[in-house]
């Protein structure tokens, strides 16, 4: 229209935030234990034990597991932006066990044709495969690992900022969502309820009449 738009006049719609679905660490453990091949194991558990994002860890390379610093190199991360994440020991086993069937050489994940890596579509697939095969009622997807991550790390005591640094989020806020699911707060914190000297209804036996 060849008009001027001041689009800090007009208001934004509010935005519906969910809450992320989080795993137990029992849910995870018995996915992990689960029956499938070596190459999605790995992956997977590299999901839950770095926090790293979907393509973040289909990126990786095999030089970018640092077994002598036990770090991960995440080179292409959200934005563009690099980060350092922790190396597991389990999962330096676990990837061992992985690079001695399959030997991959450049790619840490590669895809069916040579040269390429794992596409993000097949590791829907193999997700939603696995809900099937467990009988899953949660959703799940590798981003639930990513979320269980941050939440059990949370748990444990880790402070807000080092999981900031860790999931690579530049705002802190986007970190603080793990707060409203995190157990261990959840848990930790009295109602005022228990405060208040009330007495607890007794139910008789002929029905709910109290005492």
């Amino acid at each position: 229209m060849k008009q001027t738009w001041f689009d800090q006049e007009i208001i934004k719609p509010k935005v519906r935030r969910k809450l992320p679905t989080v795993w137990s660490r029992e849910e995870v453990c018995a996915l992990l234990d689960a029956e499938m091949n070596i190459k999605h194991r790995a992956l997977l558990a590299l999901y839950y034990s770095a926090g790293l994002r979907c393509q973040e860890a289909l990126d990786l390379k095999v030089t970018d597991i640092d077994s002598k610093r036990m770090i991960i190199h995440v080179r292409e991360g959200k934005g563009k932006f690099p980060r350092q994440v922790m190396l597991s020991p389990k999962l330096l086993e676990i990837l061992r066990a992985y690079w001695r069937g399959r030997k991959p050489k450049d790619w840490l994940f590669p895809g069916r044709r040579a040269g390429e890596q794992l596409k993000a579509n097949a590791v829907r697939v193999v997700c939603q495969k696995l809900r099937k095969q467990l009988g899953i009622k949660k959703p799940f997807s590798q981003h639930v690992l990513r979320h269980s991550f941050a939440s059990h790390l949370l748990d444990a005591g880790t402070n807000l900022r080092s999981i900031q640094l860790l999931l690579g989020h530049r705002d802190l806020e986007t970190t603080s969502r793990y707060l409203h699911v995190s157990e261990a707060r959840l848990h930790g914190t009295p109602s005022p309820l228990d405060d208040l000297p009330i007495r607890t209804p007794r139910t008789t036996q002929g029905g709910n009449r109290t005492a």
